[in-house]
This record gives C-alpha cells, structure tokens and sequence, in this order.
C-alpha cells in the first residue's frame, strides 16, 4: 500500500473485523497484516490498543446510532421515518451489532457503550412514536417493544423465512400506527 493511512482507514477496517472476527481480533498485528502495512502505521495514530478500542467504540456509535438518525431527519416531511426505520433494522446485516453486544458480555467500557447506544436508539423511537400522534406514555411503552423485536432479531442465529419476516415486520409496522 503505497498511500498512508488515515485513523479513520484503520478504524473501518476495525469495524470490519470485528463484525466478522470478534473483538479478540482487534489487535495492531492482525489488522496491520490484513490491511498490507506495518503495525508502526497503527501506532501512528492510536497511542496503544485501549486507545484503539475507545475510538472504536465511537466509531461504532456514529455509524449504528448517528448516522441512522440524521438520515433518517433527512428524509421528507411526508414519509413515514418509523417504518423507514423499522425496515431498515429488520433487513439489515447485523454481524457487528451482534460483536459489540458479544464484547460487552466481558468488558464494563464497552457495556456502557452499548447501554448509551440502546438509550439513544431508544429515545429516537420513542420521538418518532411522539411525533406520529402516540401520547407519551405509548410512545414510552411501544418504544421498548420495539427496540427489544429488534435487538431478539439481532441476536438471533435463527434466520427467519423472508415472508414470515416480513409478515413480523408489517405486525410492527401496524402496532405503531395504531
């Protein structure tokens, strides 16, 4: 690799890891290796592997929090940004969801940093249950049913038939607007 790599190119390649690896492969040589370039590149722009594995974290949150959310601001006033959401989580790839929550079983930094994601998810939900009409104490209640469909999707190893999937999400879809 003849161009030099930026903290950013190391941490996509961390995120790609780890959805297919685990967070045991999150390591300078590995991933030096696998990206063609000497592990004096990862010290470059990361003090040591702690330091990795925070900006990890945070590359995390804004790709399975942040950027969701202002994508889904972005969309038109007239189209319907919870059921954009729930198709979008329902027929997601959810490999690294799965390794950040299989990580956080064994290290408190990352547990917290998956609660402060569920919260932020949450909360969004729950602002767009609001915004569609749902009084706040639904909104609250429908919110959390909704997030705990998704997170049982994400964990689970059984893959669903696509029509019985969809027929799951269209239930989701028709609970919210009620």
């Amino acid at each position: 690799m003849t161009e030099q790599l930026s903290a950013q190119d190391w941490l996509d390649q961390g995120l790609k890891t780890l959805a297919r690896s685990g967070f045991t492969a999150l390591k300078a040589e590995p991933l030096a290796k696998a990206m063609g370039v000497s592990r004096g590149s990862f010290y470059w722009h990361f003090a040591d592997i702690a330091a990795f594995h925070a900006a990890i974290l945070t590359h995390w949150r804004e790709v399975a929090a942040e950027q969701v959310i202002a994508e889904l601001e972005a969309v038109p006033k007239g189209d319907d940004a919870l059921a954009l959401l729930l198709r979008r989580a329902f027929s997601a790839r959810l490999s690294l969801e799965r390794a950040v929550r299989s990580w956080a079983i064994v290290d408190a930094t990352v547990r917290g940093a998956v609660q402060e994601v569920d919260q932020r998810r949450l909360g969004y939900i729950e602002t767009l249950l609001r915004q569609s009409g749902s009084p706040p104490d639904v909104a609250r209640g429908r919110a959390q049913i909704f997030y705990w469909a998704f997170i049982g999707f994400a964990l689970s190893d059984q893959p669903l038939a696509k029509a019985r999937q969809q027929a799951a999400l269209d239930e989701l879809l028709r609970i919210a607007k009620r």
